[in-house]
């Protein structure tokens, strides 16, 4: 499972968390402006945007998670298992197998409302990237700095439609489909970041004994619902100077409020889904940060510091280890 958000300050950030039980081998890979893109039904695109973010590699080919292009355009996919519906080919469409999707939109598009315009030919099918990769069942969080969607192709009768929500919260989790975790909100309006008030019975003298208590009630479990109800609060209640670093670590604060911990969420005995990285990338500068389960040293690669103009993926290895700094 997973959550990803978005942050302003005076850049834009965007990032997840990827919350599983093992790793593919994810890598941090800088896809640059003329490696050939290869699409199923679509042919090849050899000149588009830069892109980085973290994938596994197969085939040379990146298998984005999240990413960002240098126009500042962000996606991530998280699990959508159970609800997540493709199509078969559909004539008259543009048929993006699941696996293209972040790279189809990724490398031709600068903005969400560019990405809008191509959301609207495209069939989203089922075709996997090989026997030993099988479809996943996603959907996507779409934001630059201006906008937000949600992404959803989904079952309509027999047959599957393509699904866009404005998403105003800026958050994204798992099951359920969007428009019900949105909805949810509407149970927690009473929270609030301050003092909570005595309505429940004026006459009596309830005590504030205890900070925080406006926000009693904040789910606190690891569902998918009590993430997108906990993460919505903690982001839009976030409050941060405008700086590089400062607006870093305040968009990992607020990821870290979901942070899946081994041994809290057992799949089997001796299985536990964990919070394997999670991401923060200021889409203006094109910088992507990173922490892992073992290291919680925020760590970065910047794709402007590479040859964009070249034709080979840049692959970074994520460190996985703990750095700690003594101090004596």
């Amino acid at each position: 499972m997973c959550t990803a958000a978005t942050y302003k300050t005076k850049d834009f950030y965007f990032g997840r968390t990827l919350d599983y039980e093992f790793s593919y081998g994810d890598e941090i890979v800088i896809t640059p402006r003329n490696y050939k893109f290869h699409f199923r039904e679509l042919g090849d695109i050899a000149a588009h945007y830069a892109i980085i973010g973290m994938a596994h590699v197969a085939d040379d080919y990146p298998l984005y998670y999240d990413a960002v292009n240098e126009k500042g355009l962000a996606i991530a996919g998280l699990n959508f298992v159970g609800s997540a519906v493709y199509g078969d080919h559909a004539d008259g469409k543009d048929n993006v197998a699941q696996f293209e999707l972040i790279p189809w939109l990724l490398s031709r598009c600068a903005s969400v409302a560019e990405a809008r315009v191509l959301i609207e030919r495209m069939n989203i099918s089922k075709l996997p990237y090989s026997d030993n990769l099988p479809v996943a069942q996603l959907h996507w969080i779409i934001a630059d700095r201006n906008e937000a969607i949600t992404l959803e192709s989904v079952a309509n009768g027999d047959e599957c439609a393509i699904k866009v929500y404005n998403n105003p919260v800026g958050v994204l989790t798992n099951n359920p489909p969007f428009d019900k975790q949105l909805f949810a909100l509407n149970n927690y309006a009473h929270l609030s970041p301050r003092a909570a008030e005595n309505n429940f019975a004026p006459k009596l003298p309830l005590w504030q004994y205890s900070r925080g208590m406006g926000a009693l009630g904040l789910p606190g479990d690891l569902s998918s619902q009590s993430r997108f109800i906990r993460a919505a609060f903690v982001k839009l209640n976030s409050s941060s100077g405008d700086g590089e670093m400062e607006s870093v670590s305040q968009f990992f604060h607020i990821l870290n409020a979901v942070d899946q911990q081994r041994g809290c969420c057992e799949l089997e005995p001796d299985k536990y889904e964990i919070t394997i990285y999670t991401s923060c990338c200021n889409t203006d500068k094109g910088i992507y940060y990173y922490t892992s389960y073992d290291n919680h040293q925020i760590t970065a690669v910047d794709m402007h510091r590479e040859e964009l103009d070249g034709s080979e993926l840049i692959r970074y290895t994520p460190i996985s280890y703990e750095q700690i700094k003594f101090q004596n």
